[in-house]
């Protein structure tokens, strides 16, 4: 019961109205009370047993009017306060909506025809509705900035479809999926909510514990995953985010190799810090020696008394060792076509 808990909220076929559905259910329940607080005391001193159609012309309709125009005016102000300070639920609440549609607009449900009640149901209709069968069980979840997105996979015609939900979740929830993973029988796609939200300062990018703090709850865990590649258009900051990493891991006992073939602003760092190159032929010895102290470096691990196979160098507490290339591309066309590099 608690792991059927944990996949999040349902999407069902009634989701697709959902924002309505809530403002109406919970607008309308303030507007009939404000309505009350204005006539409660005339609602207690009515005769309801003796009551008749000739009391209409008691009513003090102006004093209606006007408690029905305040009682509008509060749901609307309560409207936008509620969206200003609390747009995640906002958001949740239409990302939910659009899930549902997403479903129902592609048809990727079954349904059958019934027929449907005349007003009168001694005679019959010869309208027919729709009704749904089956709904693939989609499950919603906001955890730690984190949307995660369930799936259950049943070997049906739609399969395909759910199991290649990247691009329109990406696009239609305007959000970046960070990983996607089969298991207990769903698809489970996760997604980094509200991205500008989520950015963090430079002094907040730290490295600890093998993994470095990207956003506020994205983590590059280096230790696991040592392999990192940066890619973007010009001006669209690759360098500066180098830069970031590079100052968060020299907090660390992690040793750096930084490689900059266009000589620009990597190679700046030559006045600060070792192991700084930038001319061809600097940049091929210290890759040569690069790999030679990683298979001698491997080749001694294997020698320790705590050596586990599988396991990397953090497990035997010694240093990260970071090969950092900027513009890689110069790098090769540097090399031009009489020597390749292999990594």
């Amino acid at each position: 019961m608690k792991q059927l808990l944990s996949h999040g909220k349902r999407i069902r076929p009634t989701d697709k109205d959902l924002v309505f559905h809530v403002t109406i259910a919970v607008l309308l329940l303030v507007f009939l009370l404000i309505v009350l607080l204005f006539h409660g005391k005339a609602i207690m001193q009515t005769d309801w047993k003796n009551s008749s159609l000739s009391q209409i012309s008691n009513i003090n309709f102006p004093y209606l009017l006007i408690s029905m125009g305040g009682a509008g005016i509060v749901c609307l102000a309560l409207a936008v306060l509620f969206y200003r300070y609390n747009r995640d639920e906002v958001k949740q609440l239409y990302h939910r909506q659009k899930l549902a549609k997403m479903i129902l607009e592609n048809k990727w449900y079954e349904a059958e025809q019934v027929q449907s009640d005349g007003f009168f149901k001694d005679l019959s209709s010869s309208r027919s509705k729709e009704k749904i069968t089956y709904f693939p069980k989609l499950y919603y979840q906001l955890q730690n900035g984190l949307i995660h997105i369930r799936v259950e996979i049943t070997l049906g015609k739609y399969q395909d479809q759910l199991l290649h939900l990247e691009k329109k979740l990406e696009s239609g929830l305007y959000c970046e999926l960070t990983d996607k993973e089969l298991k207990d029988s769903y698809v489970e796609y996760t997604l980094l909510y509200d991205t500008i939200a989520n950015r963090i300062s430079i002094e907040d990018v730290q490295a600890q514990n093998g993994r470095l703090r990207l956003m506020k709850n994205v983590w590059w865990e280096y230790d696991k995953l040592p392999h990192m590649l940066i890619a973007g258009g010009t001006g669209g900051g690759k360098t500066y985010f180098i830069l970031t990493l590079i100052e968060a891991l020299l907090r660390t006992n992690a040793v750096l190799f930084i490689l900059d073939p266009k000589n620009a602003d990597l190679a700046d760092l030559q006045a600060v810090m070792p192991n700084v190159f930038y001319k061809k032929e600097d940049m091929l010895a210290c890759i040569d020696s690069f790999y030679e102290k990683m298979t001698k470096r491997s080749e001694d691990m294997k020698q320790m008394d705590n050596y586990k196979t599988g396991e990397n160098y953090a497990y035997l507490g010694l240093p990260a060792h970071f090969l950092i290339f900027d513009e890689y591309v110069a790098f090769m066309e540097m090399l031009g076509t009489k020597k390749t590099l292999l990594f």
